[in-house]
């Protein structure tokens, strides 16, 4: 069983410290993505599961193996980089069973392997072909054969996708999620992008300054977020915040006093509060639409974005210069128009002011 588990793991570089003492288990079979901003430490944790970077501190196990002090090659795992790194020399098939070469497979079963794989990522008629003759899709599912075949405990992926265009990135996003089902494996991926984090995962670890902010399945990340980082990293567009203060504070309820003198009840958990303490409310853009709500917000459209389907409305609203809000694709709202804006109490995510989230009751 290919569980992967990080237990207080620490990485510095000369004196500064990147990765902080990450506990962190990883069951056998899921699809686990590594999300955050540039810098967060995503890359750094994946190479450090993978071997390519040595541990200050702490330790990693794979299975029921403690692998902290193996060599990368004995780790059973496979890595899939953003740059394909293939041979340019090689052809398709040489390029995928070249690691089961180097190790002396012998030619029957590095051709069976390869053959496998190759039928799997709808590679089979290209195996004759070098990387120059082919797409950029067509290469990284090379790359991703060639760790296939290596038959792993553990795939890791990081940030595979970088290098495509927008709709190869949604191919390879279904490639790899199918991929996954089929192979039944633990897969680890790292990405910046929270679009891919939420329609791959089935758990996402979103990471910042080297710290876990949360883990959790996409929807429990996106409902019920722990704090304000998380709350505005998933979801897009980003989450909307408006600053106010507490009016009165309960177990069942919560009233809040924007800072442009709207008051709004919602059924958020704010016990231990107190009437007078700042806290940041948080909207949804797709949490606002033209039907009755608990109370109404008003909004100067500067600027609509229609996408077809979808529609955007960016202007100024409680004092935000940036505020969002998302509509069905036929809304005729144009720029320069006020809108009236209802808001549910339930839709709505209460930060204190350390940005911790309020227990919403819904």
């Amino acid at each position: 069983m290919a569980n992967v588990a990080l237990r207080k793991a620490v990485k510095r570089f000369g004196n500064v410290e990147v990765i902080h003492g990450i506990d962190l288990q990883l069951e056998h079979g899921e699809f686990v993505v590594f999300v955050g901003p540039s810098g967060c430490g995503k890359s750094t944790l994946l190479r450090m599961i993978a071997g390519l970077e040595e541990l200050t501190e702490g330790e990693v196990h794979i299975g029921d193996r403690d692998v902290t002090e193996m060599a990368a090659v004995d780790r059973g795992i496979a890595m899939v980089f953003q740059s394909y790194a293939l041979y340019p020399h090689m052809t398709v098939e040489e390029n995928m069973g070249f690691g089961l070469r180097m190790n002396g497979v012998d030619k029957a079963t590095v051709k069976s392997k390869v053959d496998a794989a190759a039928k799997t990522l709808q590679l089979d008629q290209l195996l004759d072909r070098k990387p120059k003759n082919l797409s950029g899709g067509q290469r990284q599912r090379v790359a991703i054969g060639r760790a296939i075949v290596r038959d792993p405990d553990v795939f890791l992926f990081d940030e595979p996708l970088s290098n495509l265009d927008a709709e190869l990135r949604v191919e390879m996003r279904l490639q790899i999620a199918r991929l996954h089902k089929q192979l039944d494996t633990t897969m680890i991926y790292v990405t910046h992008d929270q679009v891919e984090a939420m329609t791959m995962a089935d758990k996402i670890v979103v990471l910042k300054l080297g710290h876990v902010e949360q883990v959790g399945s996409p929807l429990e990340l996106y409902t019920h977020p722990d704090n304000i980082f998380v709350a505005g990293f998933i979801g897009s567009p980003g989450m909307n915040f408006i600053t106010g203060s507490i009016v009165s504070a309960a177990a069942t309820g919560t009233t809040v006093a924007l800072d442009d003198g709207t008051e709004a009840t919602m059924p958020i958990n704010s016990a231990g509060a107190s009437a007078g303490d700042a806290i940041t409310l948080g909207l949804r853009p797709e949490d606002m639409q033209d039907n009755t709500g608990d109370f109404n917000l008003t909004m100067n459209v500067e600027v609509t974005e229609r996408l077809g389907g979808t529609t955007y409305l960016y202007g100024k609203c409680c004092g935000l210069d940036n505020f969002v809000v998302e509509r069905p694709g036929a809304d005729m709202t144009r720029t320069g128009d006020t809108v009236t804006l209802n808001v549910a109490g339930s839709s709505c995510y209460l930060f204190d002011a350390n940005g911790q989230a309020f227990r919403r009751l819904v």
